[in-house]
């Protein structure tokens, strides 16, 4: 990389102070990034790095302080500004439209309306190349609604690099893509930085900063408190400046398998678009036992965790909860019988924006006592309810009645996850439980899934993580377009073996193929 003592600043906010009304996100914060460096912000969910980057990105405005880009002076709260200097962000939730193509989305407002059938060859000529140089393989005519949250990130993060960007903001852009197409994104990633582009790097995984940083800046509670090079610093004392203190993680005793809960027994169920239906399944959710399920984004993660949380139902084969079919299946007689779930999209499927944090916590269950009886709310139950909530998990937010759209993604999913575990379930389905959130969330929200699992609740840990899936599971299962392999008791395979089965290679040939090679001369 280049020698950042000698390279020019292409960079550099002033004293930028943001308030939300008595809450400072930030706090007059300044820093530089030099011409072909990457620097990593670090912090814990709901510290201000989102906030800083939106304001350099013209999304926000600051209340006091500058951003220069390139030796000029941006002018506050304007996005063509910012990209027209050469700024490029990677947003942290989904900018798209779902009802437009890849292509439509990743070209939208790079080019008259007019002029796009006659550059559509070209841009797809470019998004081929950008696709293939950067392993973000997806679909260019497909439309984003039917794409899973993995193949939708892939696009932002195509968006940005096709506009040409010389200064990138990355904010968690590999929360969703495995460990070889994060490998795959570094090392370009490195190639352009060799060439001149610069990077803010914002993630929660300690290990990427330390394999693609050059420098770190550490925020918490709206004020820059530390800046380090990299060779200065490991993942420990990282986790220290990001928290204030030492972090360590929960201590993973076995399980003690007890009877089974939920039984899957050959189950199939119906493709949607391009992500696959279940495939013949069978899958046993014992009490007192964490079942781990590994596998790339969009194999049929998607469909199992409808199936379980009751917005689909069997095709065929048979679903068991204590012994007995239930009737009716929908999500009321999930939650009715025992099931939470996190969901994968805290967005689309998690929360309401535009409902405070009391209605939200209150979404799956609001019908029941003691939120509801004879059709009158006692909100005061449910805002008692949300304190508990902002209290144990150190929700960031001025209180209950505060909308959750105004929060970070982080401090959603803590009010998520709280509205989950404090239910007591008796089946949890964790379908990406700590995405987004920093390494001390990350420890708490571990420690409880492993509490709720020594309660005798059965949880069902869906992660694209598989450290995470290695660390907690008592048995892993990996899914492969919508097949599920084995069980694979805790320590038995290797990340490597269990990449195997990612890939789809441990599975017998579909039928499709075994009829091939059957009439094969």
């Amino acid at each position: 990389m280049t020698d950042n003592g000698t390279a020019r600043v292409v960079l550099r906010l002033d004293g930028i102070t943001k308030r939300f009304g008595k809450l400072v996100a930030n706090d007059a914060i300044s820093l530089s990034l030099h011409e072909g460096e990457v620097i990593a912000l670090l912090g814990e969910n709901g510290a201000g790095k989102t906030t800083l980057m939106n304001i350099l990105f013209g999304q926000y405005t600051a209340d006091e302080g500058t951003v220069e880009v390139f030796g000029r002076t941006l002018p506050p709260g304007n996005p063509r500004a910012a990209l027209d200097a050469g700024v490029g962000m990677v947003h942290q939730h989904f900018t798209l439209a779902d009802n437009m193509t890849v292509l439509e989305n990743v070209t939208l407002g790079t080019q008259s309306l007019l002029a796009l059938s006659q550059r559509r060859a070209g841009a797809r000529e470019k998004l081929a190349r950008l696709s293939a140089d950067f392993g973000l393989q997806v679909h260019l005519d497909a439309k984003v609604g039917s794409l899973t949250v993995g193949e939708r990130q892939r696009v932002e993060i195509l968006k940005a690099l096709y506009r040409d960007a010389r200064i990138l903001i990355l904010d968690e852009p590999t929360a969703v893509l495995t460990p070889q197409e994060t490998e795959d994104l570094f090392a370009t990633l490195r190639k352009a930085v060799r060439l001149g582009l610069s990077v803010v790097f914002i993630s929660h995984k300690l290990h990427e900063v330390m394999a693609i940083s050059d420098r770190v800046l550490i925020l918490r509670h709206g004020k820059l408190v530390a800046e380090r090079p990299i060779a200065e610093v490991d993942k420990e004392k990282l986790a220290a400046l990001m928290v204030g203190a030492e972090v360590s993680a929960p201590r993973v005793e076995p399980g003690t398998p007890g009877a089974v809960l939920m039984q899957l027994d050959d189950v199939t169920t119906p493709d949607r678009g391009n992500a696959p239906g279940l495939k013949s399944m069978s899958l046993a959710l014992r009490a007192g036992q964490i079942t781990g399920l590994a596998g790339v984004s969009g194999n049929g993660q998607g469909a199992l965790a409808d199936l379980i949380g009751g917005l689909v139902s069997p095709e065929t084969g048979r679903m068991e909860l204590d012994g007995a079919q239930p009737t009716g299946w929908s999500p009321r007689v999930a939650v009715q019988s025992g099931i939470a779930r996190i969901p994968e999209d805290r967005h689309r499927t998690g929360t309401i924006a535009a409902f405070d944090l009391t209605e939200n916590a209150i979404l799956e269950t609001y019908a029941q006592p003691p939120y509801s009886r004879s059709g009158w709310m006692n909100w005061a139950r449910a805002e008692s309810f949300t304190r508990q909530i902002i209290d144990t998990y150190d929700v960031r937010c001025p209180g209950p009645g505060t909308r959750i759209g105004l929060l970070s993604g982080g401090n959603m999913q803590k009010l998520i996850l709280g509205r989950v575990l404090e239910a007591a379930p008796r089946i949890i389905l964790a379908n990406q439980p700590v995405r987004g959130l920093d390494i001390g969330a990350v420890n708490y929200v571990h420690g409880q899934l492993l509490a709720a699992r020594d309660r005798g609740a059965a949880v069902l840990l869906i992660s694209e993580d598989l450290d995470e899936i290695m660390a907690l599971s008592d048995v892993i299962h990996v899914i492969s377009e919508g097949r599920l392999s084995p069980g694979f008791p805790r320590g038995r395979m290797t990340p490597a073996e269990l990449g195997v089965w990612m890939a789809g290679q441990g599975f017998e040939p579909h039928e499709a193929e075994q009829e091939d090679s059957a009439h094969a001369p």
